[in-house]
């Protein structure tokens, strides 16, 4: 009775089924295996491939001023790059809102945030305005970017 050896694997642009292929032809120079090939279906909807390549942009909340917000960014950002996005960030665009030193205040160049605290501090007018100034910001850069498509 053979050894069943099966090789699953996904593959988008063909380069993971090419090294699978090889795979397949090194396991079945071994005597007395069968080998089977199976490729995993694209598990991403149309909607989601049809996203792919737009621009985007990230806001975030977290606990308080030590609970990472740039870092919470600077790691969305890698996910952004897997689906092929343009990051889209603030910068200093916000001008003096993002120089406030007086009061505690969430956001970055890479985005809006805010902090929650334990649930109950809820986002100051700072904040707010600079998620506007974010929406604002971005609508406008989408724009450009359709206007040169």
């Amino acid at each position: 009775m053979a050894v069943k050896i099966y090789i699953i694997y996904y593959s988008m642009y063909g380069h993971v089924a090419r090294l699978a292929e090889e795979i397949k032809k090194g396991a079945d120079s071994v005597e007395g295996v069968e080998v089977k090939l199976w490729q995993v279906p694209e598990t991403l909807p149309e909607e989601v491939l049809g996203k792919m390549g737009k621009p985007a942009g990230i806001f975030y909340s977290t606990a308080s001023q030590g609970g990472g917000q740039e870092t919470t960014a600077l790691t969305a950002i890698t996910q952004l790059v897997h689906h092929g996005m343009i990051f889209v960030p603030i910068g200093y665009t916000f001008g003096a809102g993002m120089f406030e030193i007086e009061k505690v205040k969430g956001g970055s160049p890479y985005g809006a945030g805010t902090y929650a605290g334990d649930g109950t501090r809820q986002p100051t007018e700072l904040e707010l305005g600079q998620a506007f100034h974010q929406g604002k910001y971005f609508s406008g850069i989408a724009k450009k970017f359709k206007g040169t498509a």
